[in-house]
Formats: structure tokens, C-alpha cells, sequence
């Protein structure tokens, strides 16, 4: 998964803020991990303030089930 596509991925999981979304999120970065590194993931939790809208920090790792 490319980062651009990610970022709107992410947009719209914020846009509808549910428990679900927050799982969402996290398989977003999962594949934005693999693909791109740990740098890339906390960029877009920064960038999009995942911490706030979702509690997730810079520094953890993602994985896929």
C-alpha cells in the first residue's frame, strides 16, 4: 500500500471514529509498516494525529493478524 493511499484510508476511519475504526486504523498501519517501515507509520500518526483520534502512538508496532 502506497503512503498516499494510506492517508486517505486513515482520513476516512477519522471521519467516522467508532471502536471499529480504530481496528481499521491499525491494519492500515500494519501494511503501511511492511511495506514501508516504522519512520513511514509515525509519520502518518503524527501527520493525522492518530494519537488523539484513536490513541495510537508513535514508536508501536503494527502487525497483521
Amino acid at each position: 500500500m502506497n503512503i498516499d493511499r494510506a492517508r486517505e484510508l486513515l482520513q476516512v476511519q477519522i471521519g467516522l471514529r467508532s471502536g471499529y475504526n480504530r481496528n481499521s486504523a491499525r491494519l492500515i498501519l500494519a501494511e503501511v509498516q511492511r511495506a514501508h517501515g516504522q519512520a513511514a507509520v509515525d509519520r502518518l500518526i503524527r501527520e493525522l494525529d492518530l494519537e488523539t483520534a484513536f490513541g495510537l502512538k508513535p514508536g508501536t508496532e503494527f502487525k497483521a493478524p
